[in-house]
């Protein structure tokens, strides 16, 4: 048994000061009376539902030493996660259904958190024919993506979106790039990038790419899912396009609401990401976006890399940057909303996947996907569970912080200590 006590919990009635009783993967009783088991004191936090990622780079297959199912999910559990997303650009690429069984058996063995199976949306992620998206869809698979990569064939596009269409809960994830438009570009156009002398990658690169996508949704009735949306004019196309009634919805990161280009000045590598960090004016209307629904989620893009291949110059440098283990606290950082916190980092990813078990409010007989999270918590970020550390906010005073997590009703994290 496990009882968390003293925190104020999310309920489907709102919040409750009501202490949790659990047991056998589910929460059993509201009850104060009950003792026994492993307590938690969760006096002054957040209890909710656990966190899930839509966007998680497992590099596993193919480049595990950079990180792996285990290492990913001791990240994710420590950053409140009980279900993360497999991103499909590992080698072999997420193409195929016995890619995707080998990645699912990993996560059956380290079992601290679900991972949920994304797959690419054409094979080999060339961009050149479709994957098999029925028979991936039958492995589960409901996310299709390219990530890491834009389809620029509508053609293509538009076949894949009209049979994803056809198939209750699948939608496509775009990364919205126009790779004509960035080639030999390393940061944010602008003022930064001219005075520097290093290539820009302008806004419309992102926003002219989802004005097409949102077109072909409007043509096919699939569900069009913007990933890590960076740039002003792109909140502004989902803004109307969802307003007009198109099955729409949008993700942001937690660097891209906390840092903009001027993060770059020292070109420091740990900063450098696609779509890169943007101007002022981006970063506030992304902040205002998520706070007013137009952007429905916050997802990692959890991208591993080595120290030593970061440590190169700036243009060399690979783009990417981790997050799960910080994301909670820059998203509270960012909001400060209790509601919409649990909303874009739970409810609304877990039914965006499909997943019944989690992102739901704690009532006795839900399923026991639990983190408790200390909103005036201060830490500083440093030490990852990750094998990676290129995180922007290494070393940065953090506010709010994951106190413990349960998954299935296991305490699979606590404090700074893992449970195995």
């Amino acid at each position: 048994m496990i009882i968390i006590r003293g925190g104020e919990v999310l309920t489907s009635h709102g919040w409750d000061s009501v202490d949790l009783a659990l047991e056998e993967g589910r929460v059993t009783a509201f009850d104060s009376s009950v003792h026994g088991g492993v307590e938690i004191d969760a006096t002054g936090c957040l209890v909710g539902p656990g966190f899930v990622d839509m966007h998680t780079h497992l590099r596993d297959p193919g480049q595990t030493w950079k990180e792996d199912v285990a290492s990913a999910s001791a990240a994710a559990v420590a950053g409140g996660y009980t279900a993360i997303t497999a991103m499909p650009n590992t080698d072999p690429p997420m193409d195929s259904p016995d890619v995707v069984a080998g990645v699912l058996a990993s996560a059956s063995r380290v079992g601290l958190v679900d991972v949920i199976p994304s797959a690419a949306l054409t094979a080999g992620r060339v961009g050149k024919t479709s994957s098999d998206v029925d028979a991936l869809y039958r492995m589960g698979v409901r996310l299709f993506t390219d990530d890491g990569d834009s389809v620029a064939d509508r053609a293509l596009l538009q076949s894949v979106m009209r049979r994803l269409a056809e198939l209750p809960g699948a939608f496509v994830a775009q990364h919205a790039e126009d790779v004509d438009r960035t080639a030999g570009g390393h940061m944010h156009e602008g003022s930064l990038s001219r005075r520097l002398g290093i290539g820009g990658l302008p806004p419309a690169a992102e926003s002219d790419v989802v004005a097409r996508d949102l077109e072909i949704a409007a043509e096919t009735g699939c569900h069009y899912h913007c990933q890590h949306v960076s740039a002003k004019m792109t909140v502004e196309l989902i803004r109307t396009a969802k307003k007009s009634g198109l099955p729409v919805t949008a993700e942001v990161t937690p660097h891209h609401l906390t840092f903009d280009e001027s993060s770059l000045a020292g070109l420091d590598a740990d900063f450098k990401m696609y779509p890169p960090l943007r101007s002022k004016e981006d970063r506030r209307a992304l902040r205002k976006a998520l706070a007013d629904g137009t952007i429905d989620v916050v997802a990692t893009d959890h991208a591993p890399h080595l120290p030593g291949e970061k440590a190169v110059d700036f243009i060399s440098a690979p783009r990417g940057v981790i997050g799960l283990e910080t994301a909670a606290s820059a998203t509270w950082e960012a909001l400060g909303d209790k509601n919409r916190f649990f909303a874009v980092l739970a409810t609304s990813p877990a039914n965006l996947l499909g997943l019944g078990g989690h992102g739901i409010p704690i009532e006795p007989g839900s399923p026991a996907n639990i983190v408790v999270f200390d909103p005036e918590a201060r830490w500083t970020a440093g030490e990852f569970r990750s094998k990676s550390s290129n995180s922007p906010f290494r070393d940065r005073e953090m506010r709010g912080q994951v106190k413990a997590t349960v998954r299935d009703g296991r305490l699979v994290y606590e404090s700074a200590v893992s449970v195995t």
